[in-house]
């Protein structure tokens, strides 16, 4: 992985990071959010993955079901965010929209992305910090703007 702050302005960077072939997208991203101390963010990214896994979250189970991609696909999208969990710590929230050989799409919760051979993202930190609390009536963690 690579990275530059490309702005920074009032305490608030702007960074490009893109990851090289073969690393784990989420988990990148996420020691990536941990290494800088980013507390909250959003982000856009595009490029490609070897595979991936994205998620459908079933609220009457409480569960990602989870959808596998095991074919070499675009990042025609991917949206998110960065908010500090209850631990304390980032936790990213990423949706991405990924585009298949024949041309359909699959989407959902991005869960896991083998990069091949690239993913450009733009991660800009906005001023102050978001909290994402677990509901356990929900199964999820939600943006909490009242914490």
């Amino acid at each position: 992985m690579k990275s530059q702050i490309v702005a920074e302005s009032a305490g608030q960077r702007t960074f490009v990071v893109v990851l090289d072939p073969g690393e784990e997208a989420f988990a990148a991203l996420t020691s990536f959010a941990v290494d800088q101390d980013i507390g909250s963010a959003s982000l856009t990214a595009l490029g490609a993955f070897e595979t991936a896994t994205v998620g459908w979250f079933d609220f009457g189970e409480k569960i990602f079901r989870k959808i596998p991609v095991l074919e070499q696909c675009e990042v025609l999208s991917a949206i998110g965010d960065v908010a500090m969990g209850d631990d304390g710590k980032p936790s990213l929230h990423l949706h991405a929209v990924l585009g298949l050989s024949d041309g359909s799409t699959k989407g959902g919760h991005l869960l896991e992305g083998v990069v091949r051979p690239t993913l450009e993202v733009i991660l800009v930190e906005a001023p102050g910090h978001l909290r994402r609390r677990k509901h356990p009536e929900l199964g999820i963690a939600l943006i909490d703007l009242g914490a």
